[in-house]
């Protein structure tokens, strides 16, 4: 995929603020006022197979650029105290469950997963196992940190049957890493890699950050070089978010350059070229994947799934996250744990669920949901197949939605036609602009959104 200058300029004029639509409605229009027992009614009903996210969110060191809520300490023996409680707040929520509900996905994020000790690790496998089945092709995966990864991590996590895993790179360049408090040498890297091989890891995902301070496309051009050499499944290349007003730590990186906006643009040009045509398929949004990989596979069969935990094939998941800061989502709710340890221990001991706010979602909610997600996965809406899923005439019901992408249609980023709607090869750059067009609540939410390209 080749990005001629006319493209840079449509990209300079949709790349506005906007939601990436791991929810529908987005995070902050989840409210406090919402009592527990309301956001648990279908976690209590459902019967399908469950999505389990633990968040582990403690780092030895704070990277300047991170958005992620995190806790800072080299004290790992804070990890033990923390599975306690996870522990409890998962029986807690096995307890609630109908039987027999088996577990299709389990995801790790954080934070750093491995800053937990290889006994550590196997005991929250042994806590996660003693309270929940897995079905035999469960989809297990966890986000690492190459530069605090031992082999007998790696070891620990394949033991309780973890499969995929991410790490992040970010950027290969020494003055970058010094810039973004992220020193990584490429050796960390490419050892990070053998041992997940090795362990039997079937898939491994790369993290890139475009946008960060002294990057520029000849340093990055290198990052490219160096990565695609150690032959990941799937990148994940994304836009840095300058969010200051959120996370105050970034505020640190304006002592160096950022990139400019001309600067930026080459550098999202360059990433998209040079992954395509090292024959990765664009996905959507920053992700990328090989033909063969089976989220591209999903994409092309329209089985492809979007969540909190990124794109997935598995459909009609019920996400049970726990930990701090976790989300959770089921058929018509979403809910959120409480952000801070002190919190999030007093409410677990005292043998409450940790939730600080969430959402029930109405009528129009879950449809304008399921059109986001079938959007943002299938790159078209097909009006037919839409109305059948979800029991209306879609072209009726979204007739001055429809109406209103003469703009997009015009720059070549739709095709509008008498039975679906098509996203082009260049509109995949703007999906979350072109869902942005379904969103009831965007006018009304105040809101600050990172750009969306």
């Amino acid at each position: 995929m080749q990005l001629s200058e006319q493209d840079l300029a449509l990209i300079q004029k949709y790349n506005q603020p906007g939601p990436r639509y791991t929810s529908y409605p987005p995070a902050n229009h989840f409210a406090a006022e919402i009592d527990s027992e309301s956001l648990l009614v279908s976690t209590r009903e459902e019967t399908g197979p469950l999505s389990l996210y633990f968040h582990l969110p403690f780092c030895e060191t704070l990277c300047w650029f991170c958005g992620c809520n995190t806790v800072t300490t080299t004290d790992h023996a804070a990890a033990d105290a923390y599975i306690d409680l996870i522990e409890r707040e998962v029986a807690q929520m096995a307890a609630i469950m109908q039987p027999g509900r088996q577990v299709a996905q389990l995801h790790f994020g954080g934070g750093t997963p491995n800053f937990l000790t290889a006994d550590q690790i196997r005991r929250l496998g042994k806590i996660i196992h003693g309270h929940f089945r897995f079905l035999p092709n469960a989809e297990c995966s966890v986000e690492l940190d190459p530069r605090r990864l031992h082999e007998e991590q790696v070891a620990a996590f394949a033991e309780m049957g973890v499969t995929r895993g991410s790490f992040g790179v970010q950027d290969c360049n020494p003055e970058v890493q010094q810039a973004i408090h992220r020193v990584q040498p490429s050796e960390d890297n490419s050892q990070a890699m053998r041992w997940l091989r090795k362990a039997g890891f079937r898939s491994v995902n790369l993290d890139l950050i475009y946008g960060l301070p002294r990057q520029t496309p000849e340093t990055f051009a290198d990052t490219l070089a160096e990565v695609l050499a150690l032959e990941p499944d799937r990148f994940a290349v994304f836009s840095y978010a300058h969010v200051p007003w959120i996370r105050p730590a970034q505020k640190i990186l304006e002592r160096h350059a950022l990139p400019d906006a001309d600067t930026k643009l080459q550098l999202l040009k360059l990433i998209i070229e040079t992954l395509t045509n090292a024959g990765y398929t664009m996905i959507g949004l920053d992700h990328f994947a090989r033909p063969d990989d089976e989220l591209t596979v999903a994409q092309r069969s329209k089985t492809l799934q979007r969540n909190f935990q990124g794109y997935s094939t598995w459909a009609d998941t019920e996400i049970c996250a726990f930990g701090i800061s976790s989300i959770s989502q089921s058929s018509n709710a979403y809910r959120q744990n409480v952000k801070d340890l002190v919190s999030y221990r007093s409410l677990v001991e005292a043998g409450q669920f940790p939730i600080e706010r969430g959402f029930v979602l109405g009528q129009e909610d879950q449809i304008r949901r399921e059109t986001i997600m079938r959007l943002m996965c299938d790159l078209e809406l097909d009006y037919d197949v839409m109305s059948e899923r979800l029991g209306l005439s879609f072209k009726e019901h979204f007739a001055a939605e429809l109406a209103g992408f003469g703009d997009l249609e015009s720059d070549g980023l739709v095709s509008v036609g008498d039975h679906k709607m098509v996203v082009t090869g260049m509109g995949r750059l703007f999906i979350r602009n072109i869902a942005m067009r379904f969103d009831a609540y965007l006018k009304s939410s105040g809101q600050q959104y990172s750009k969306t390209v």
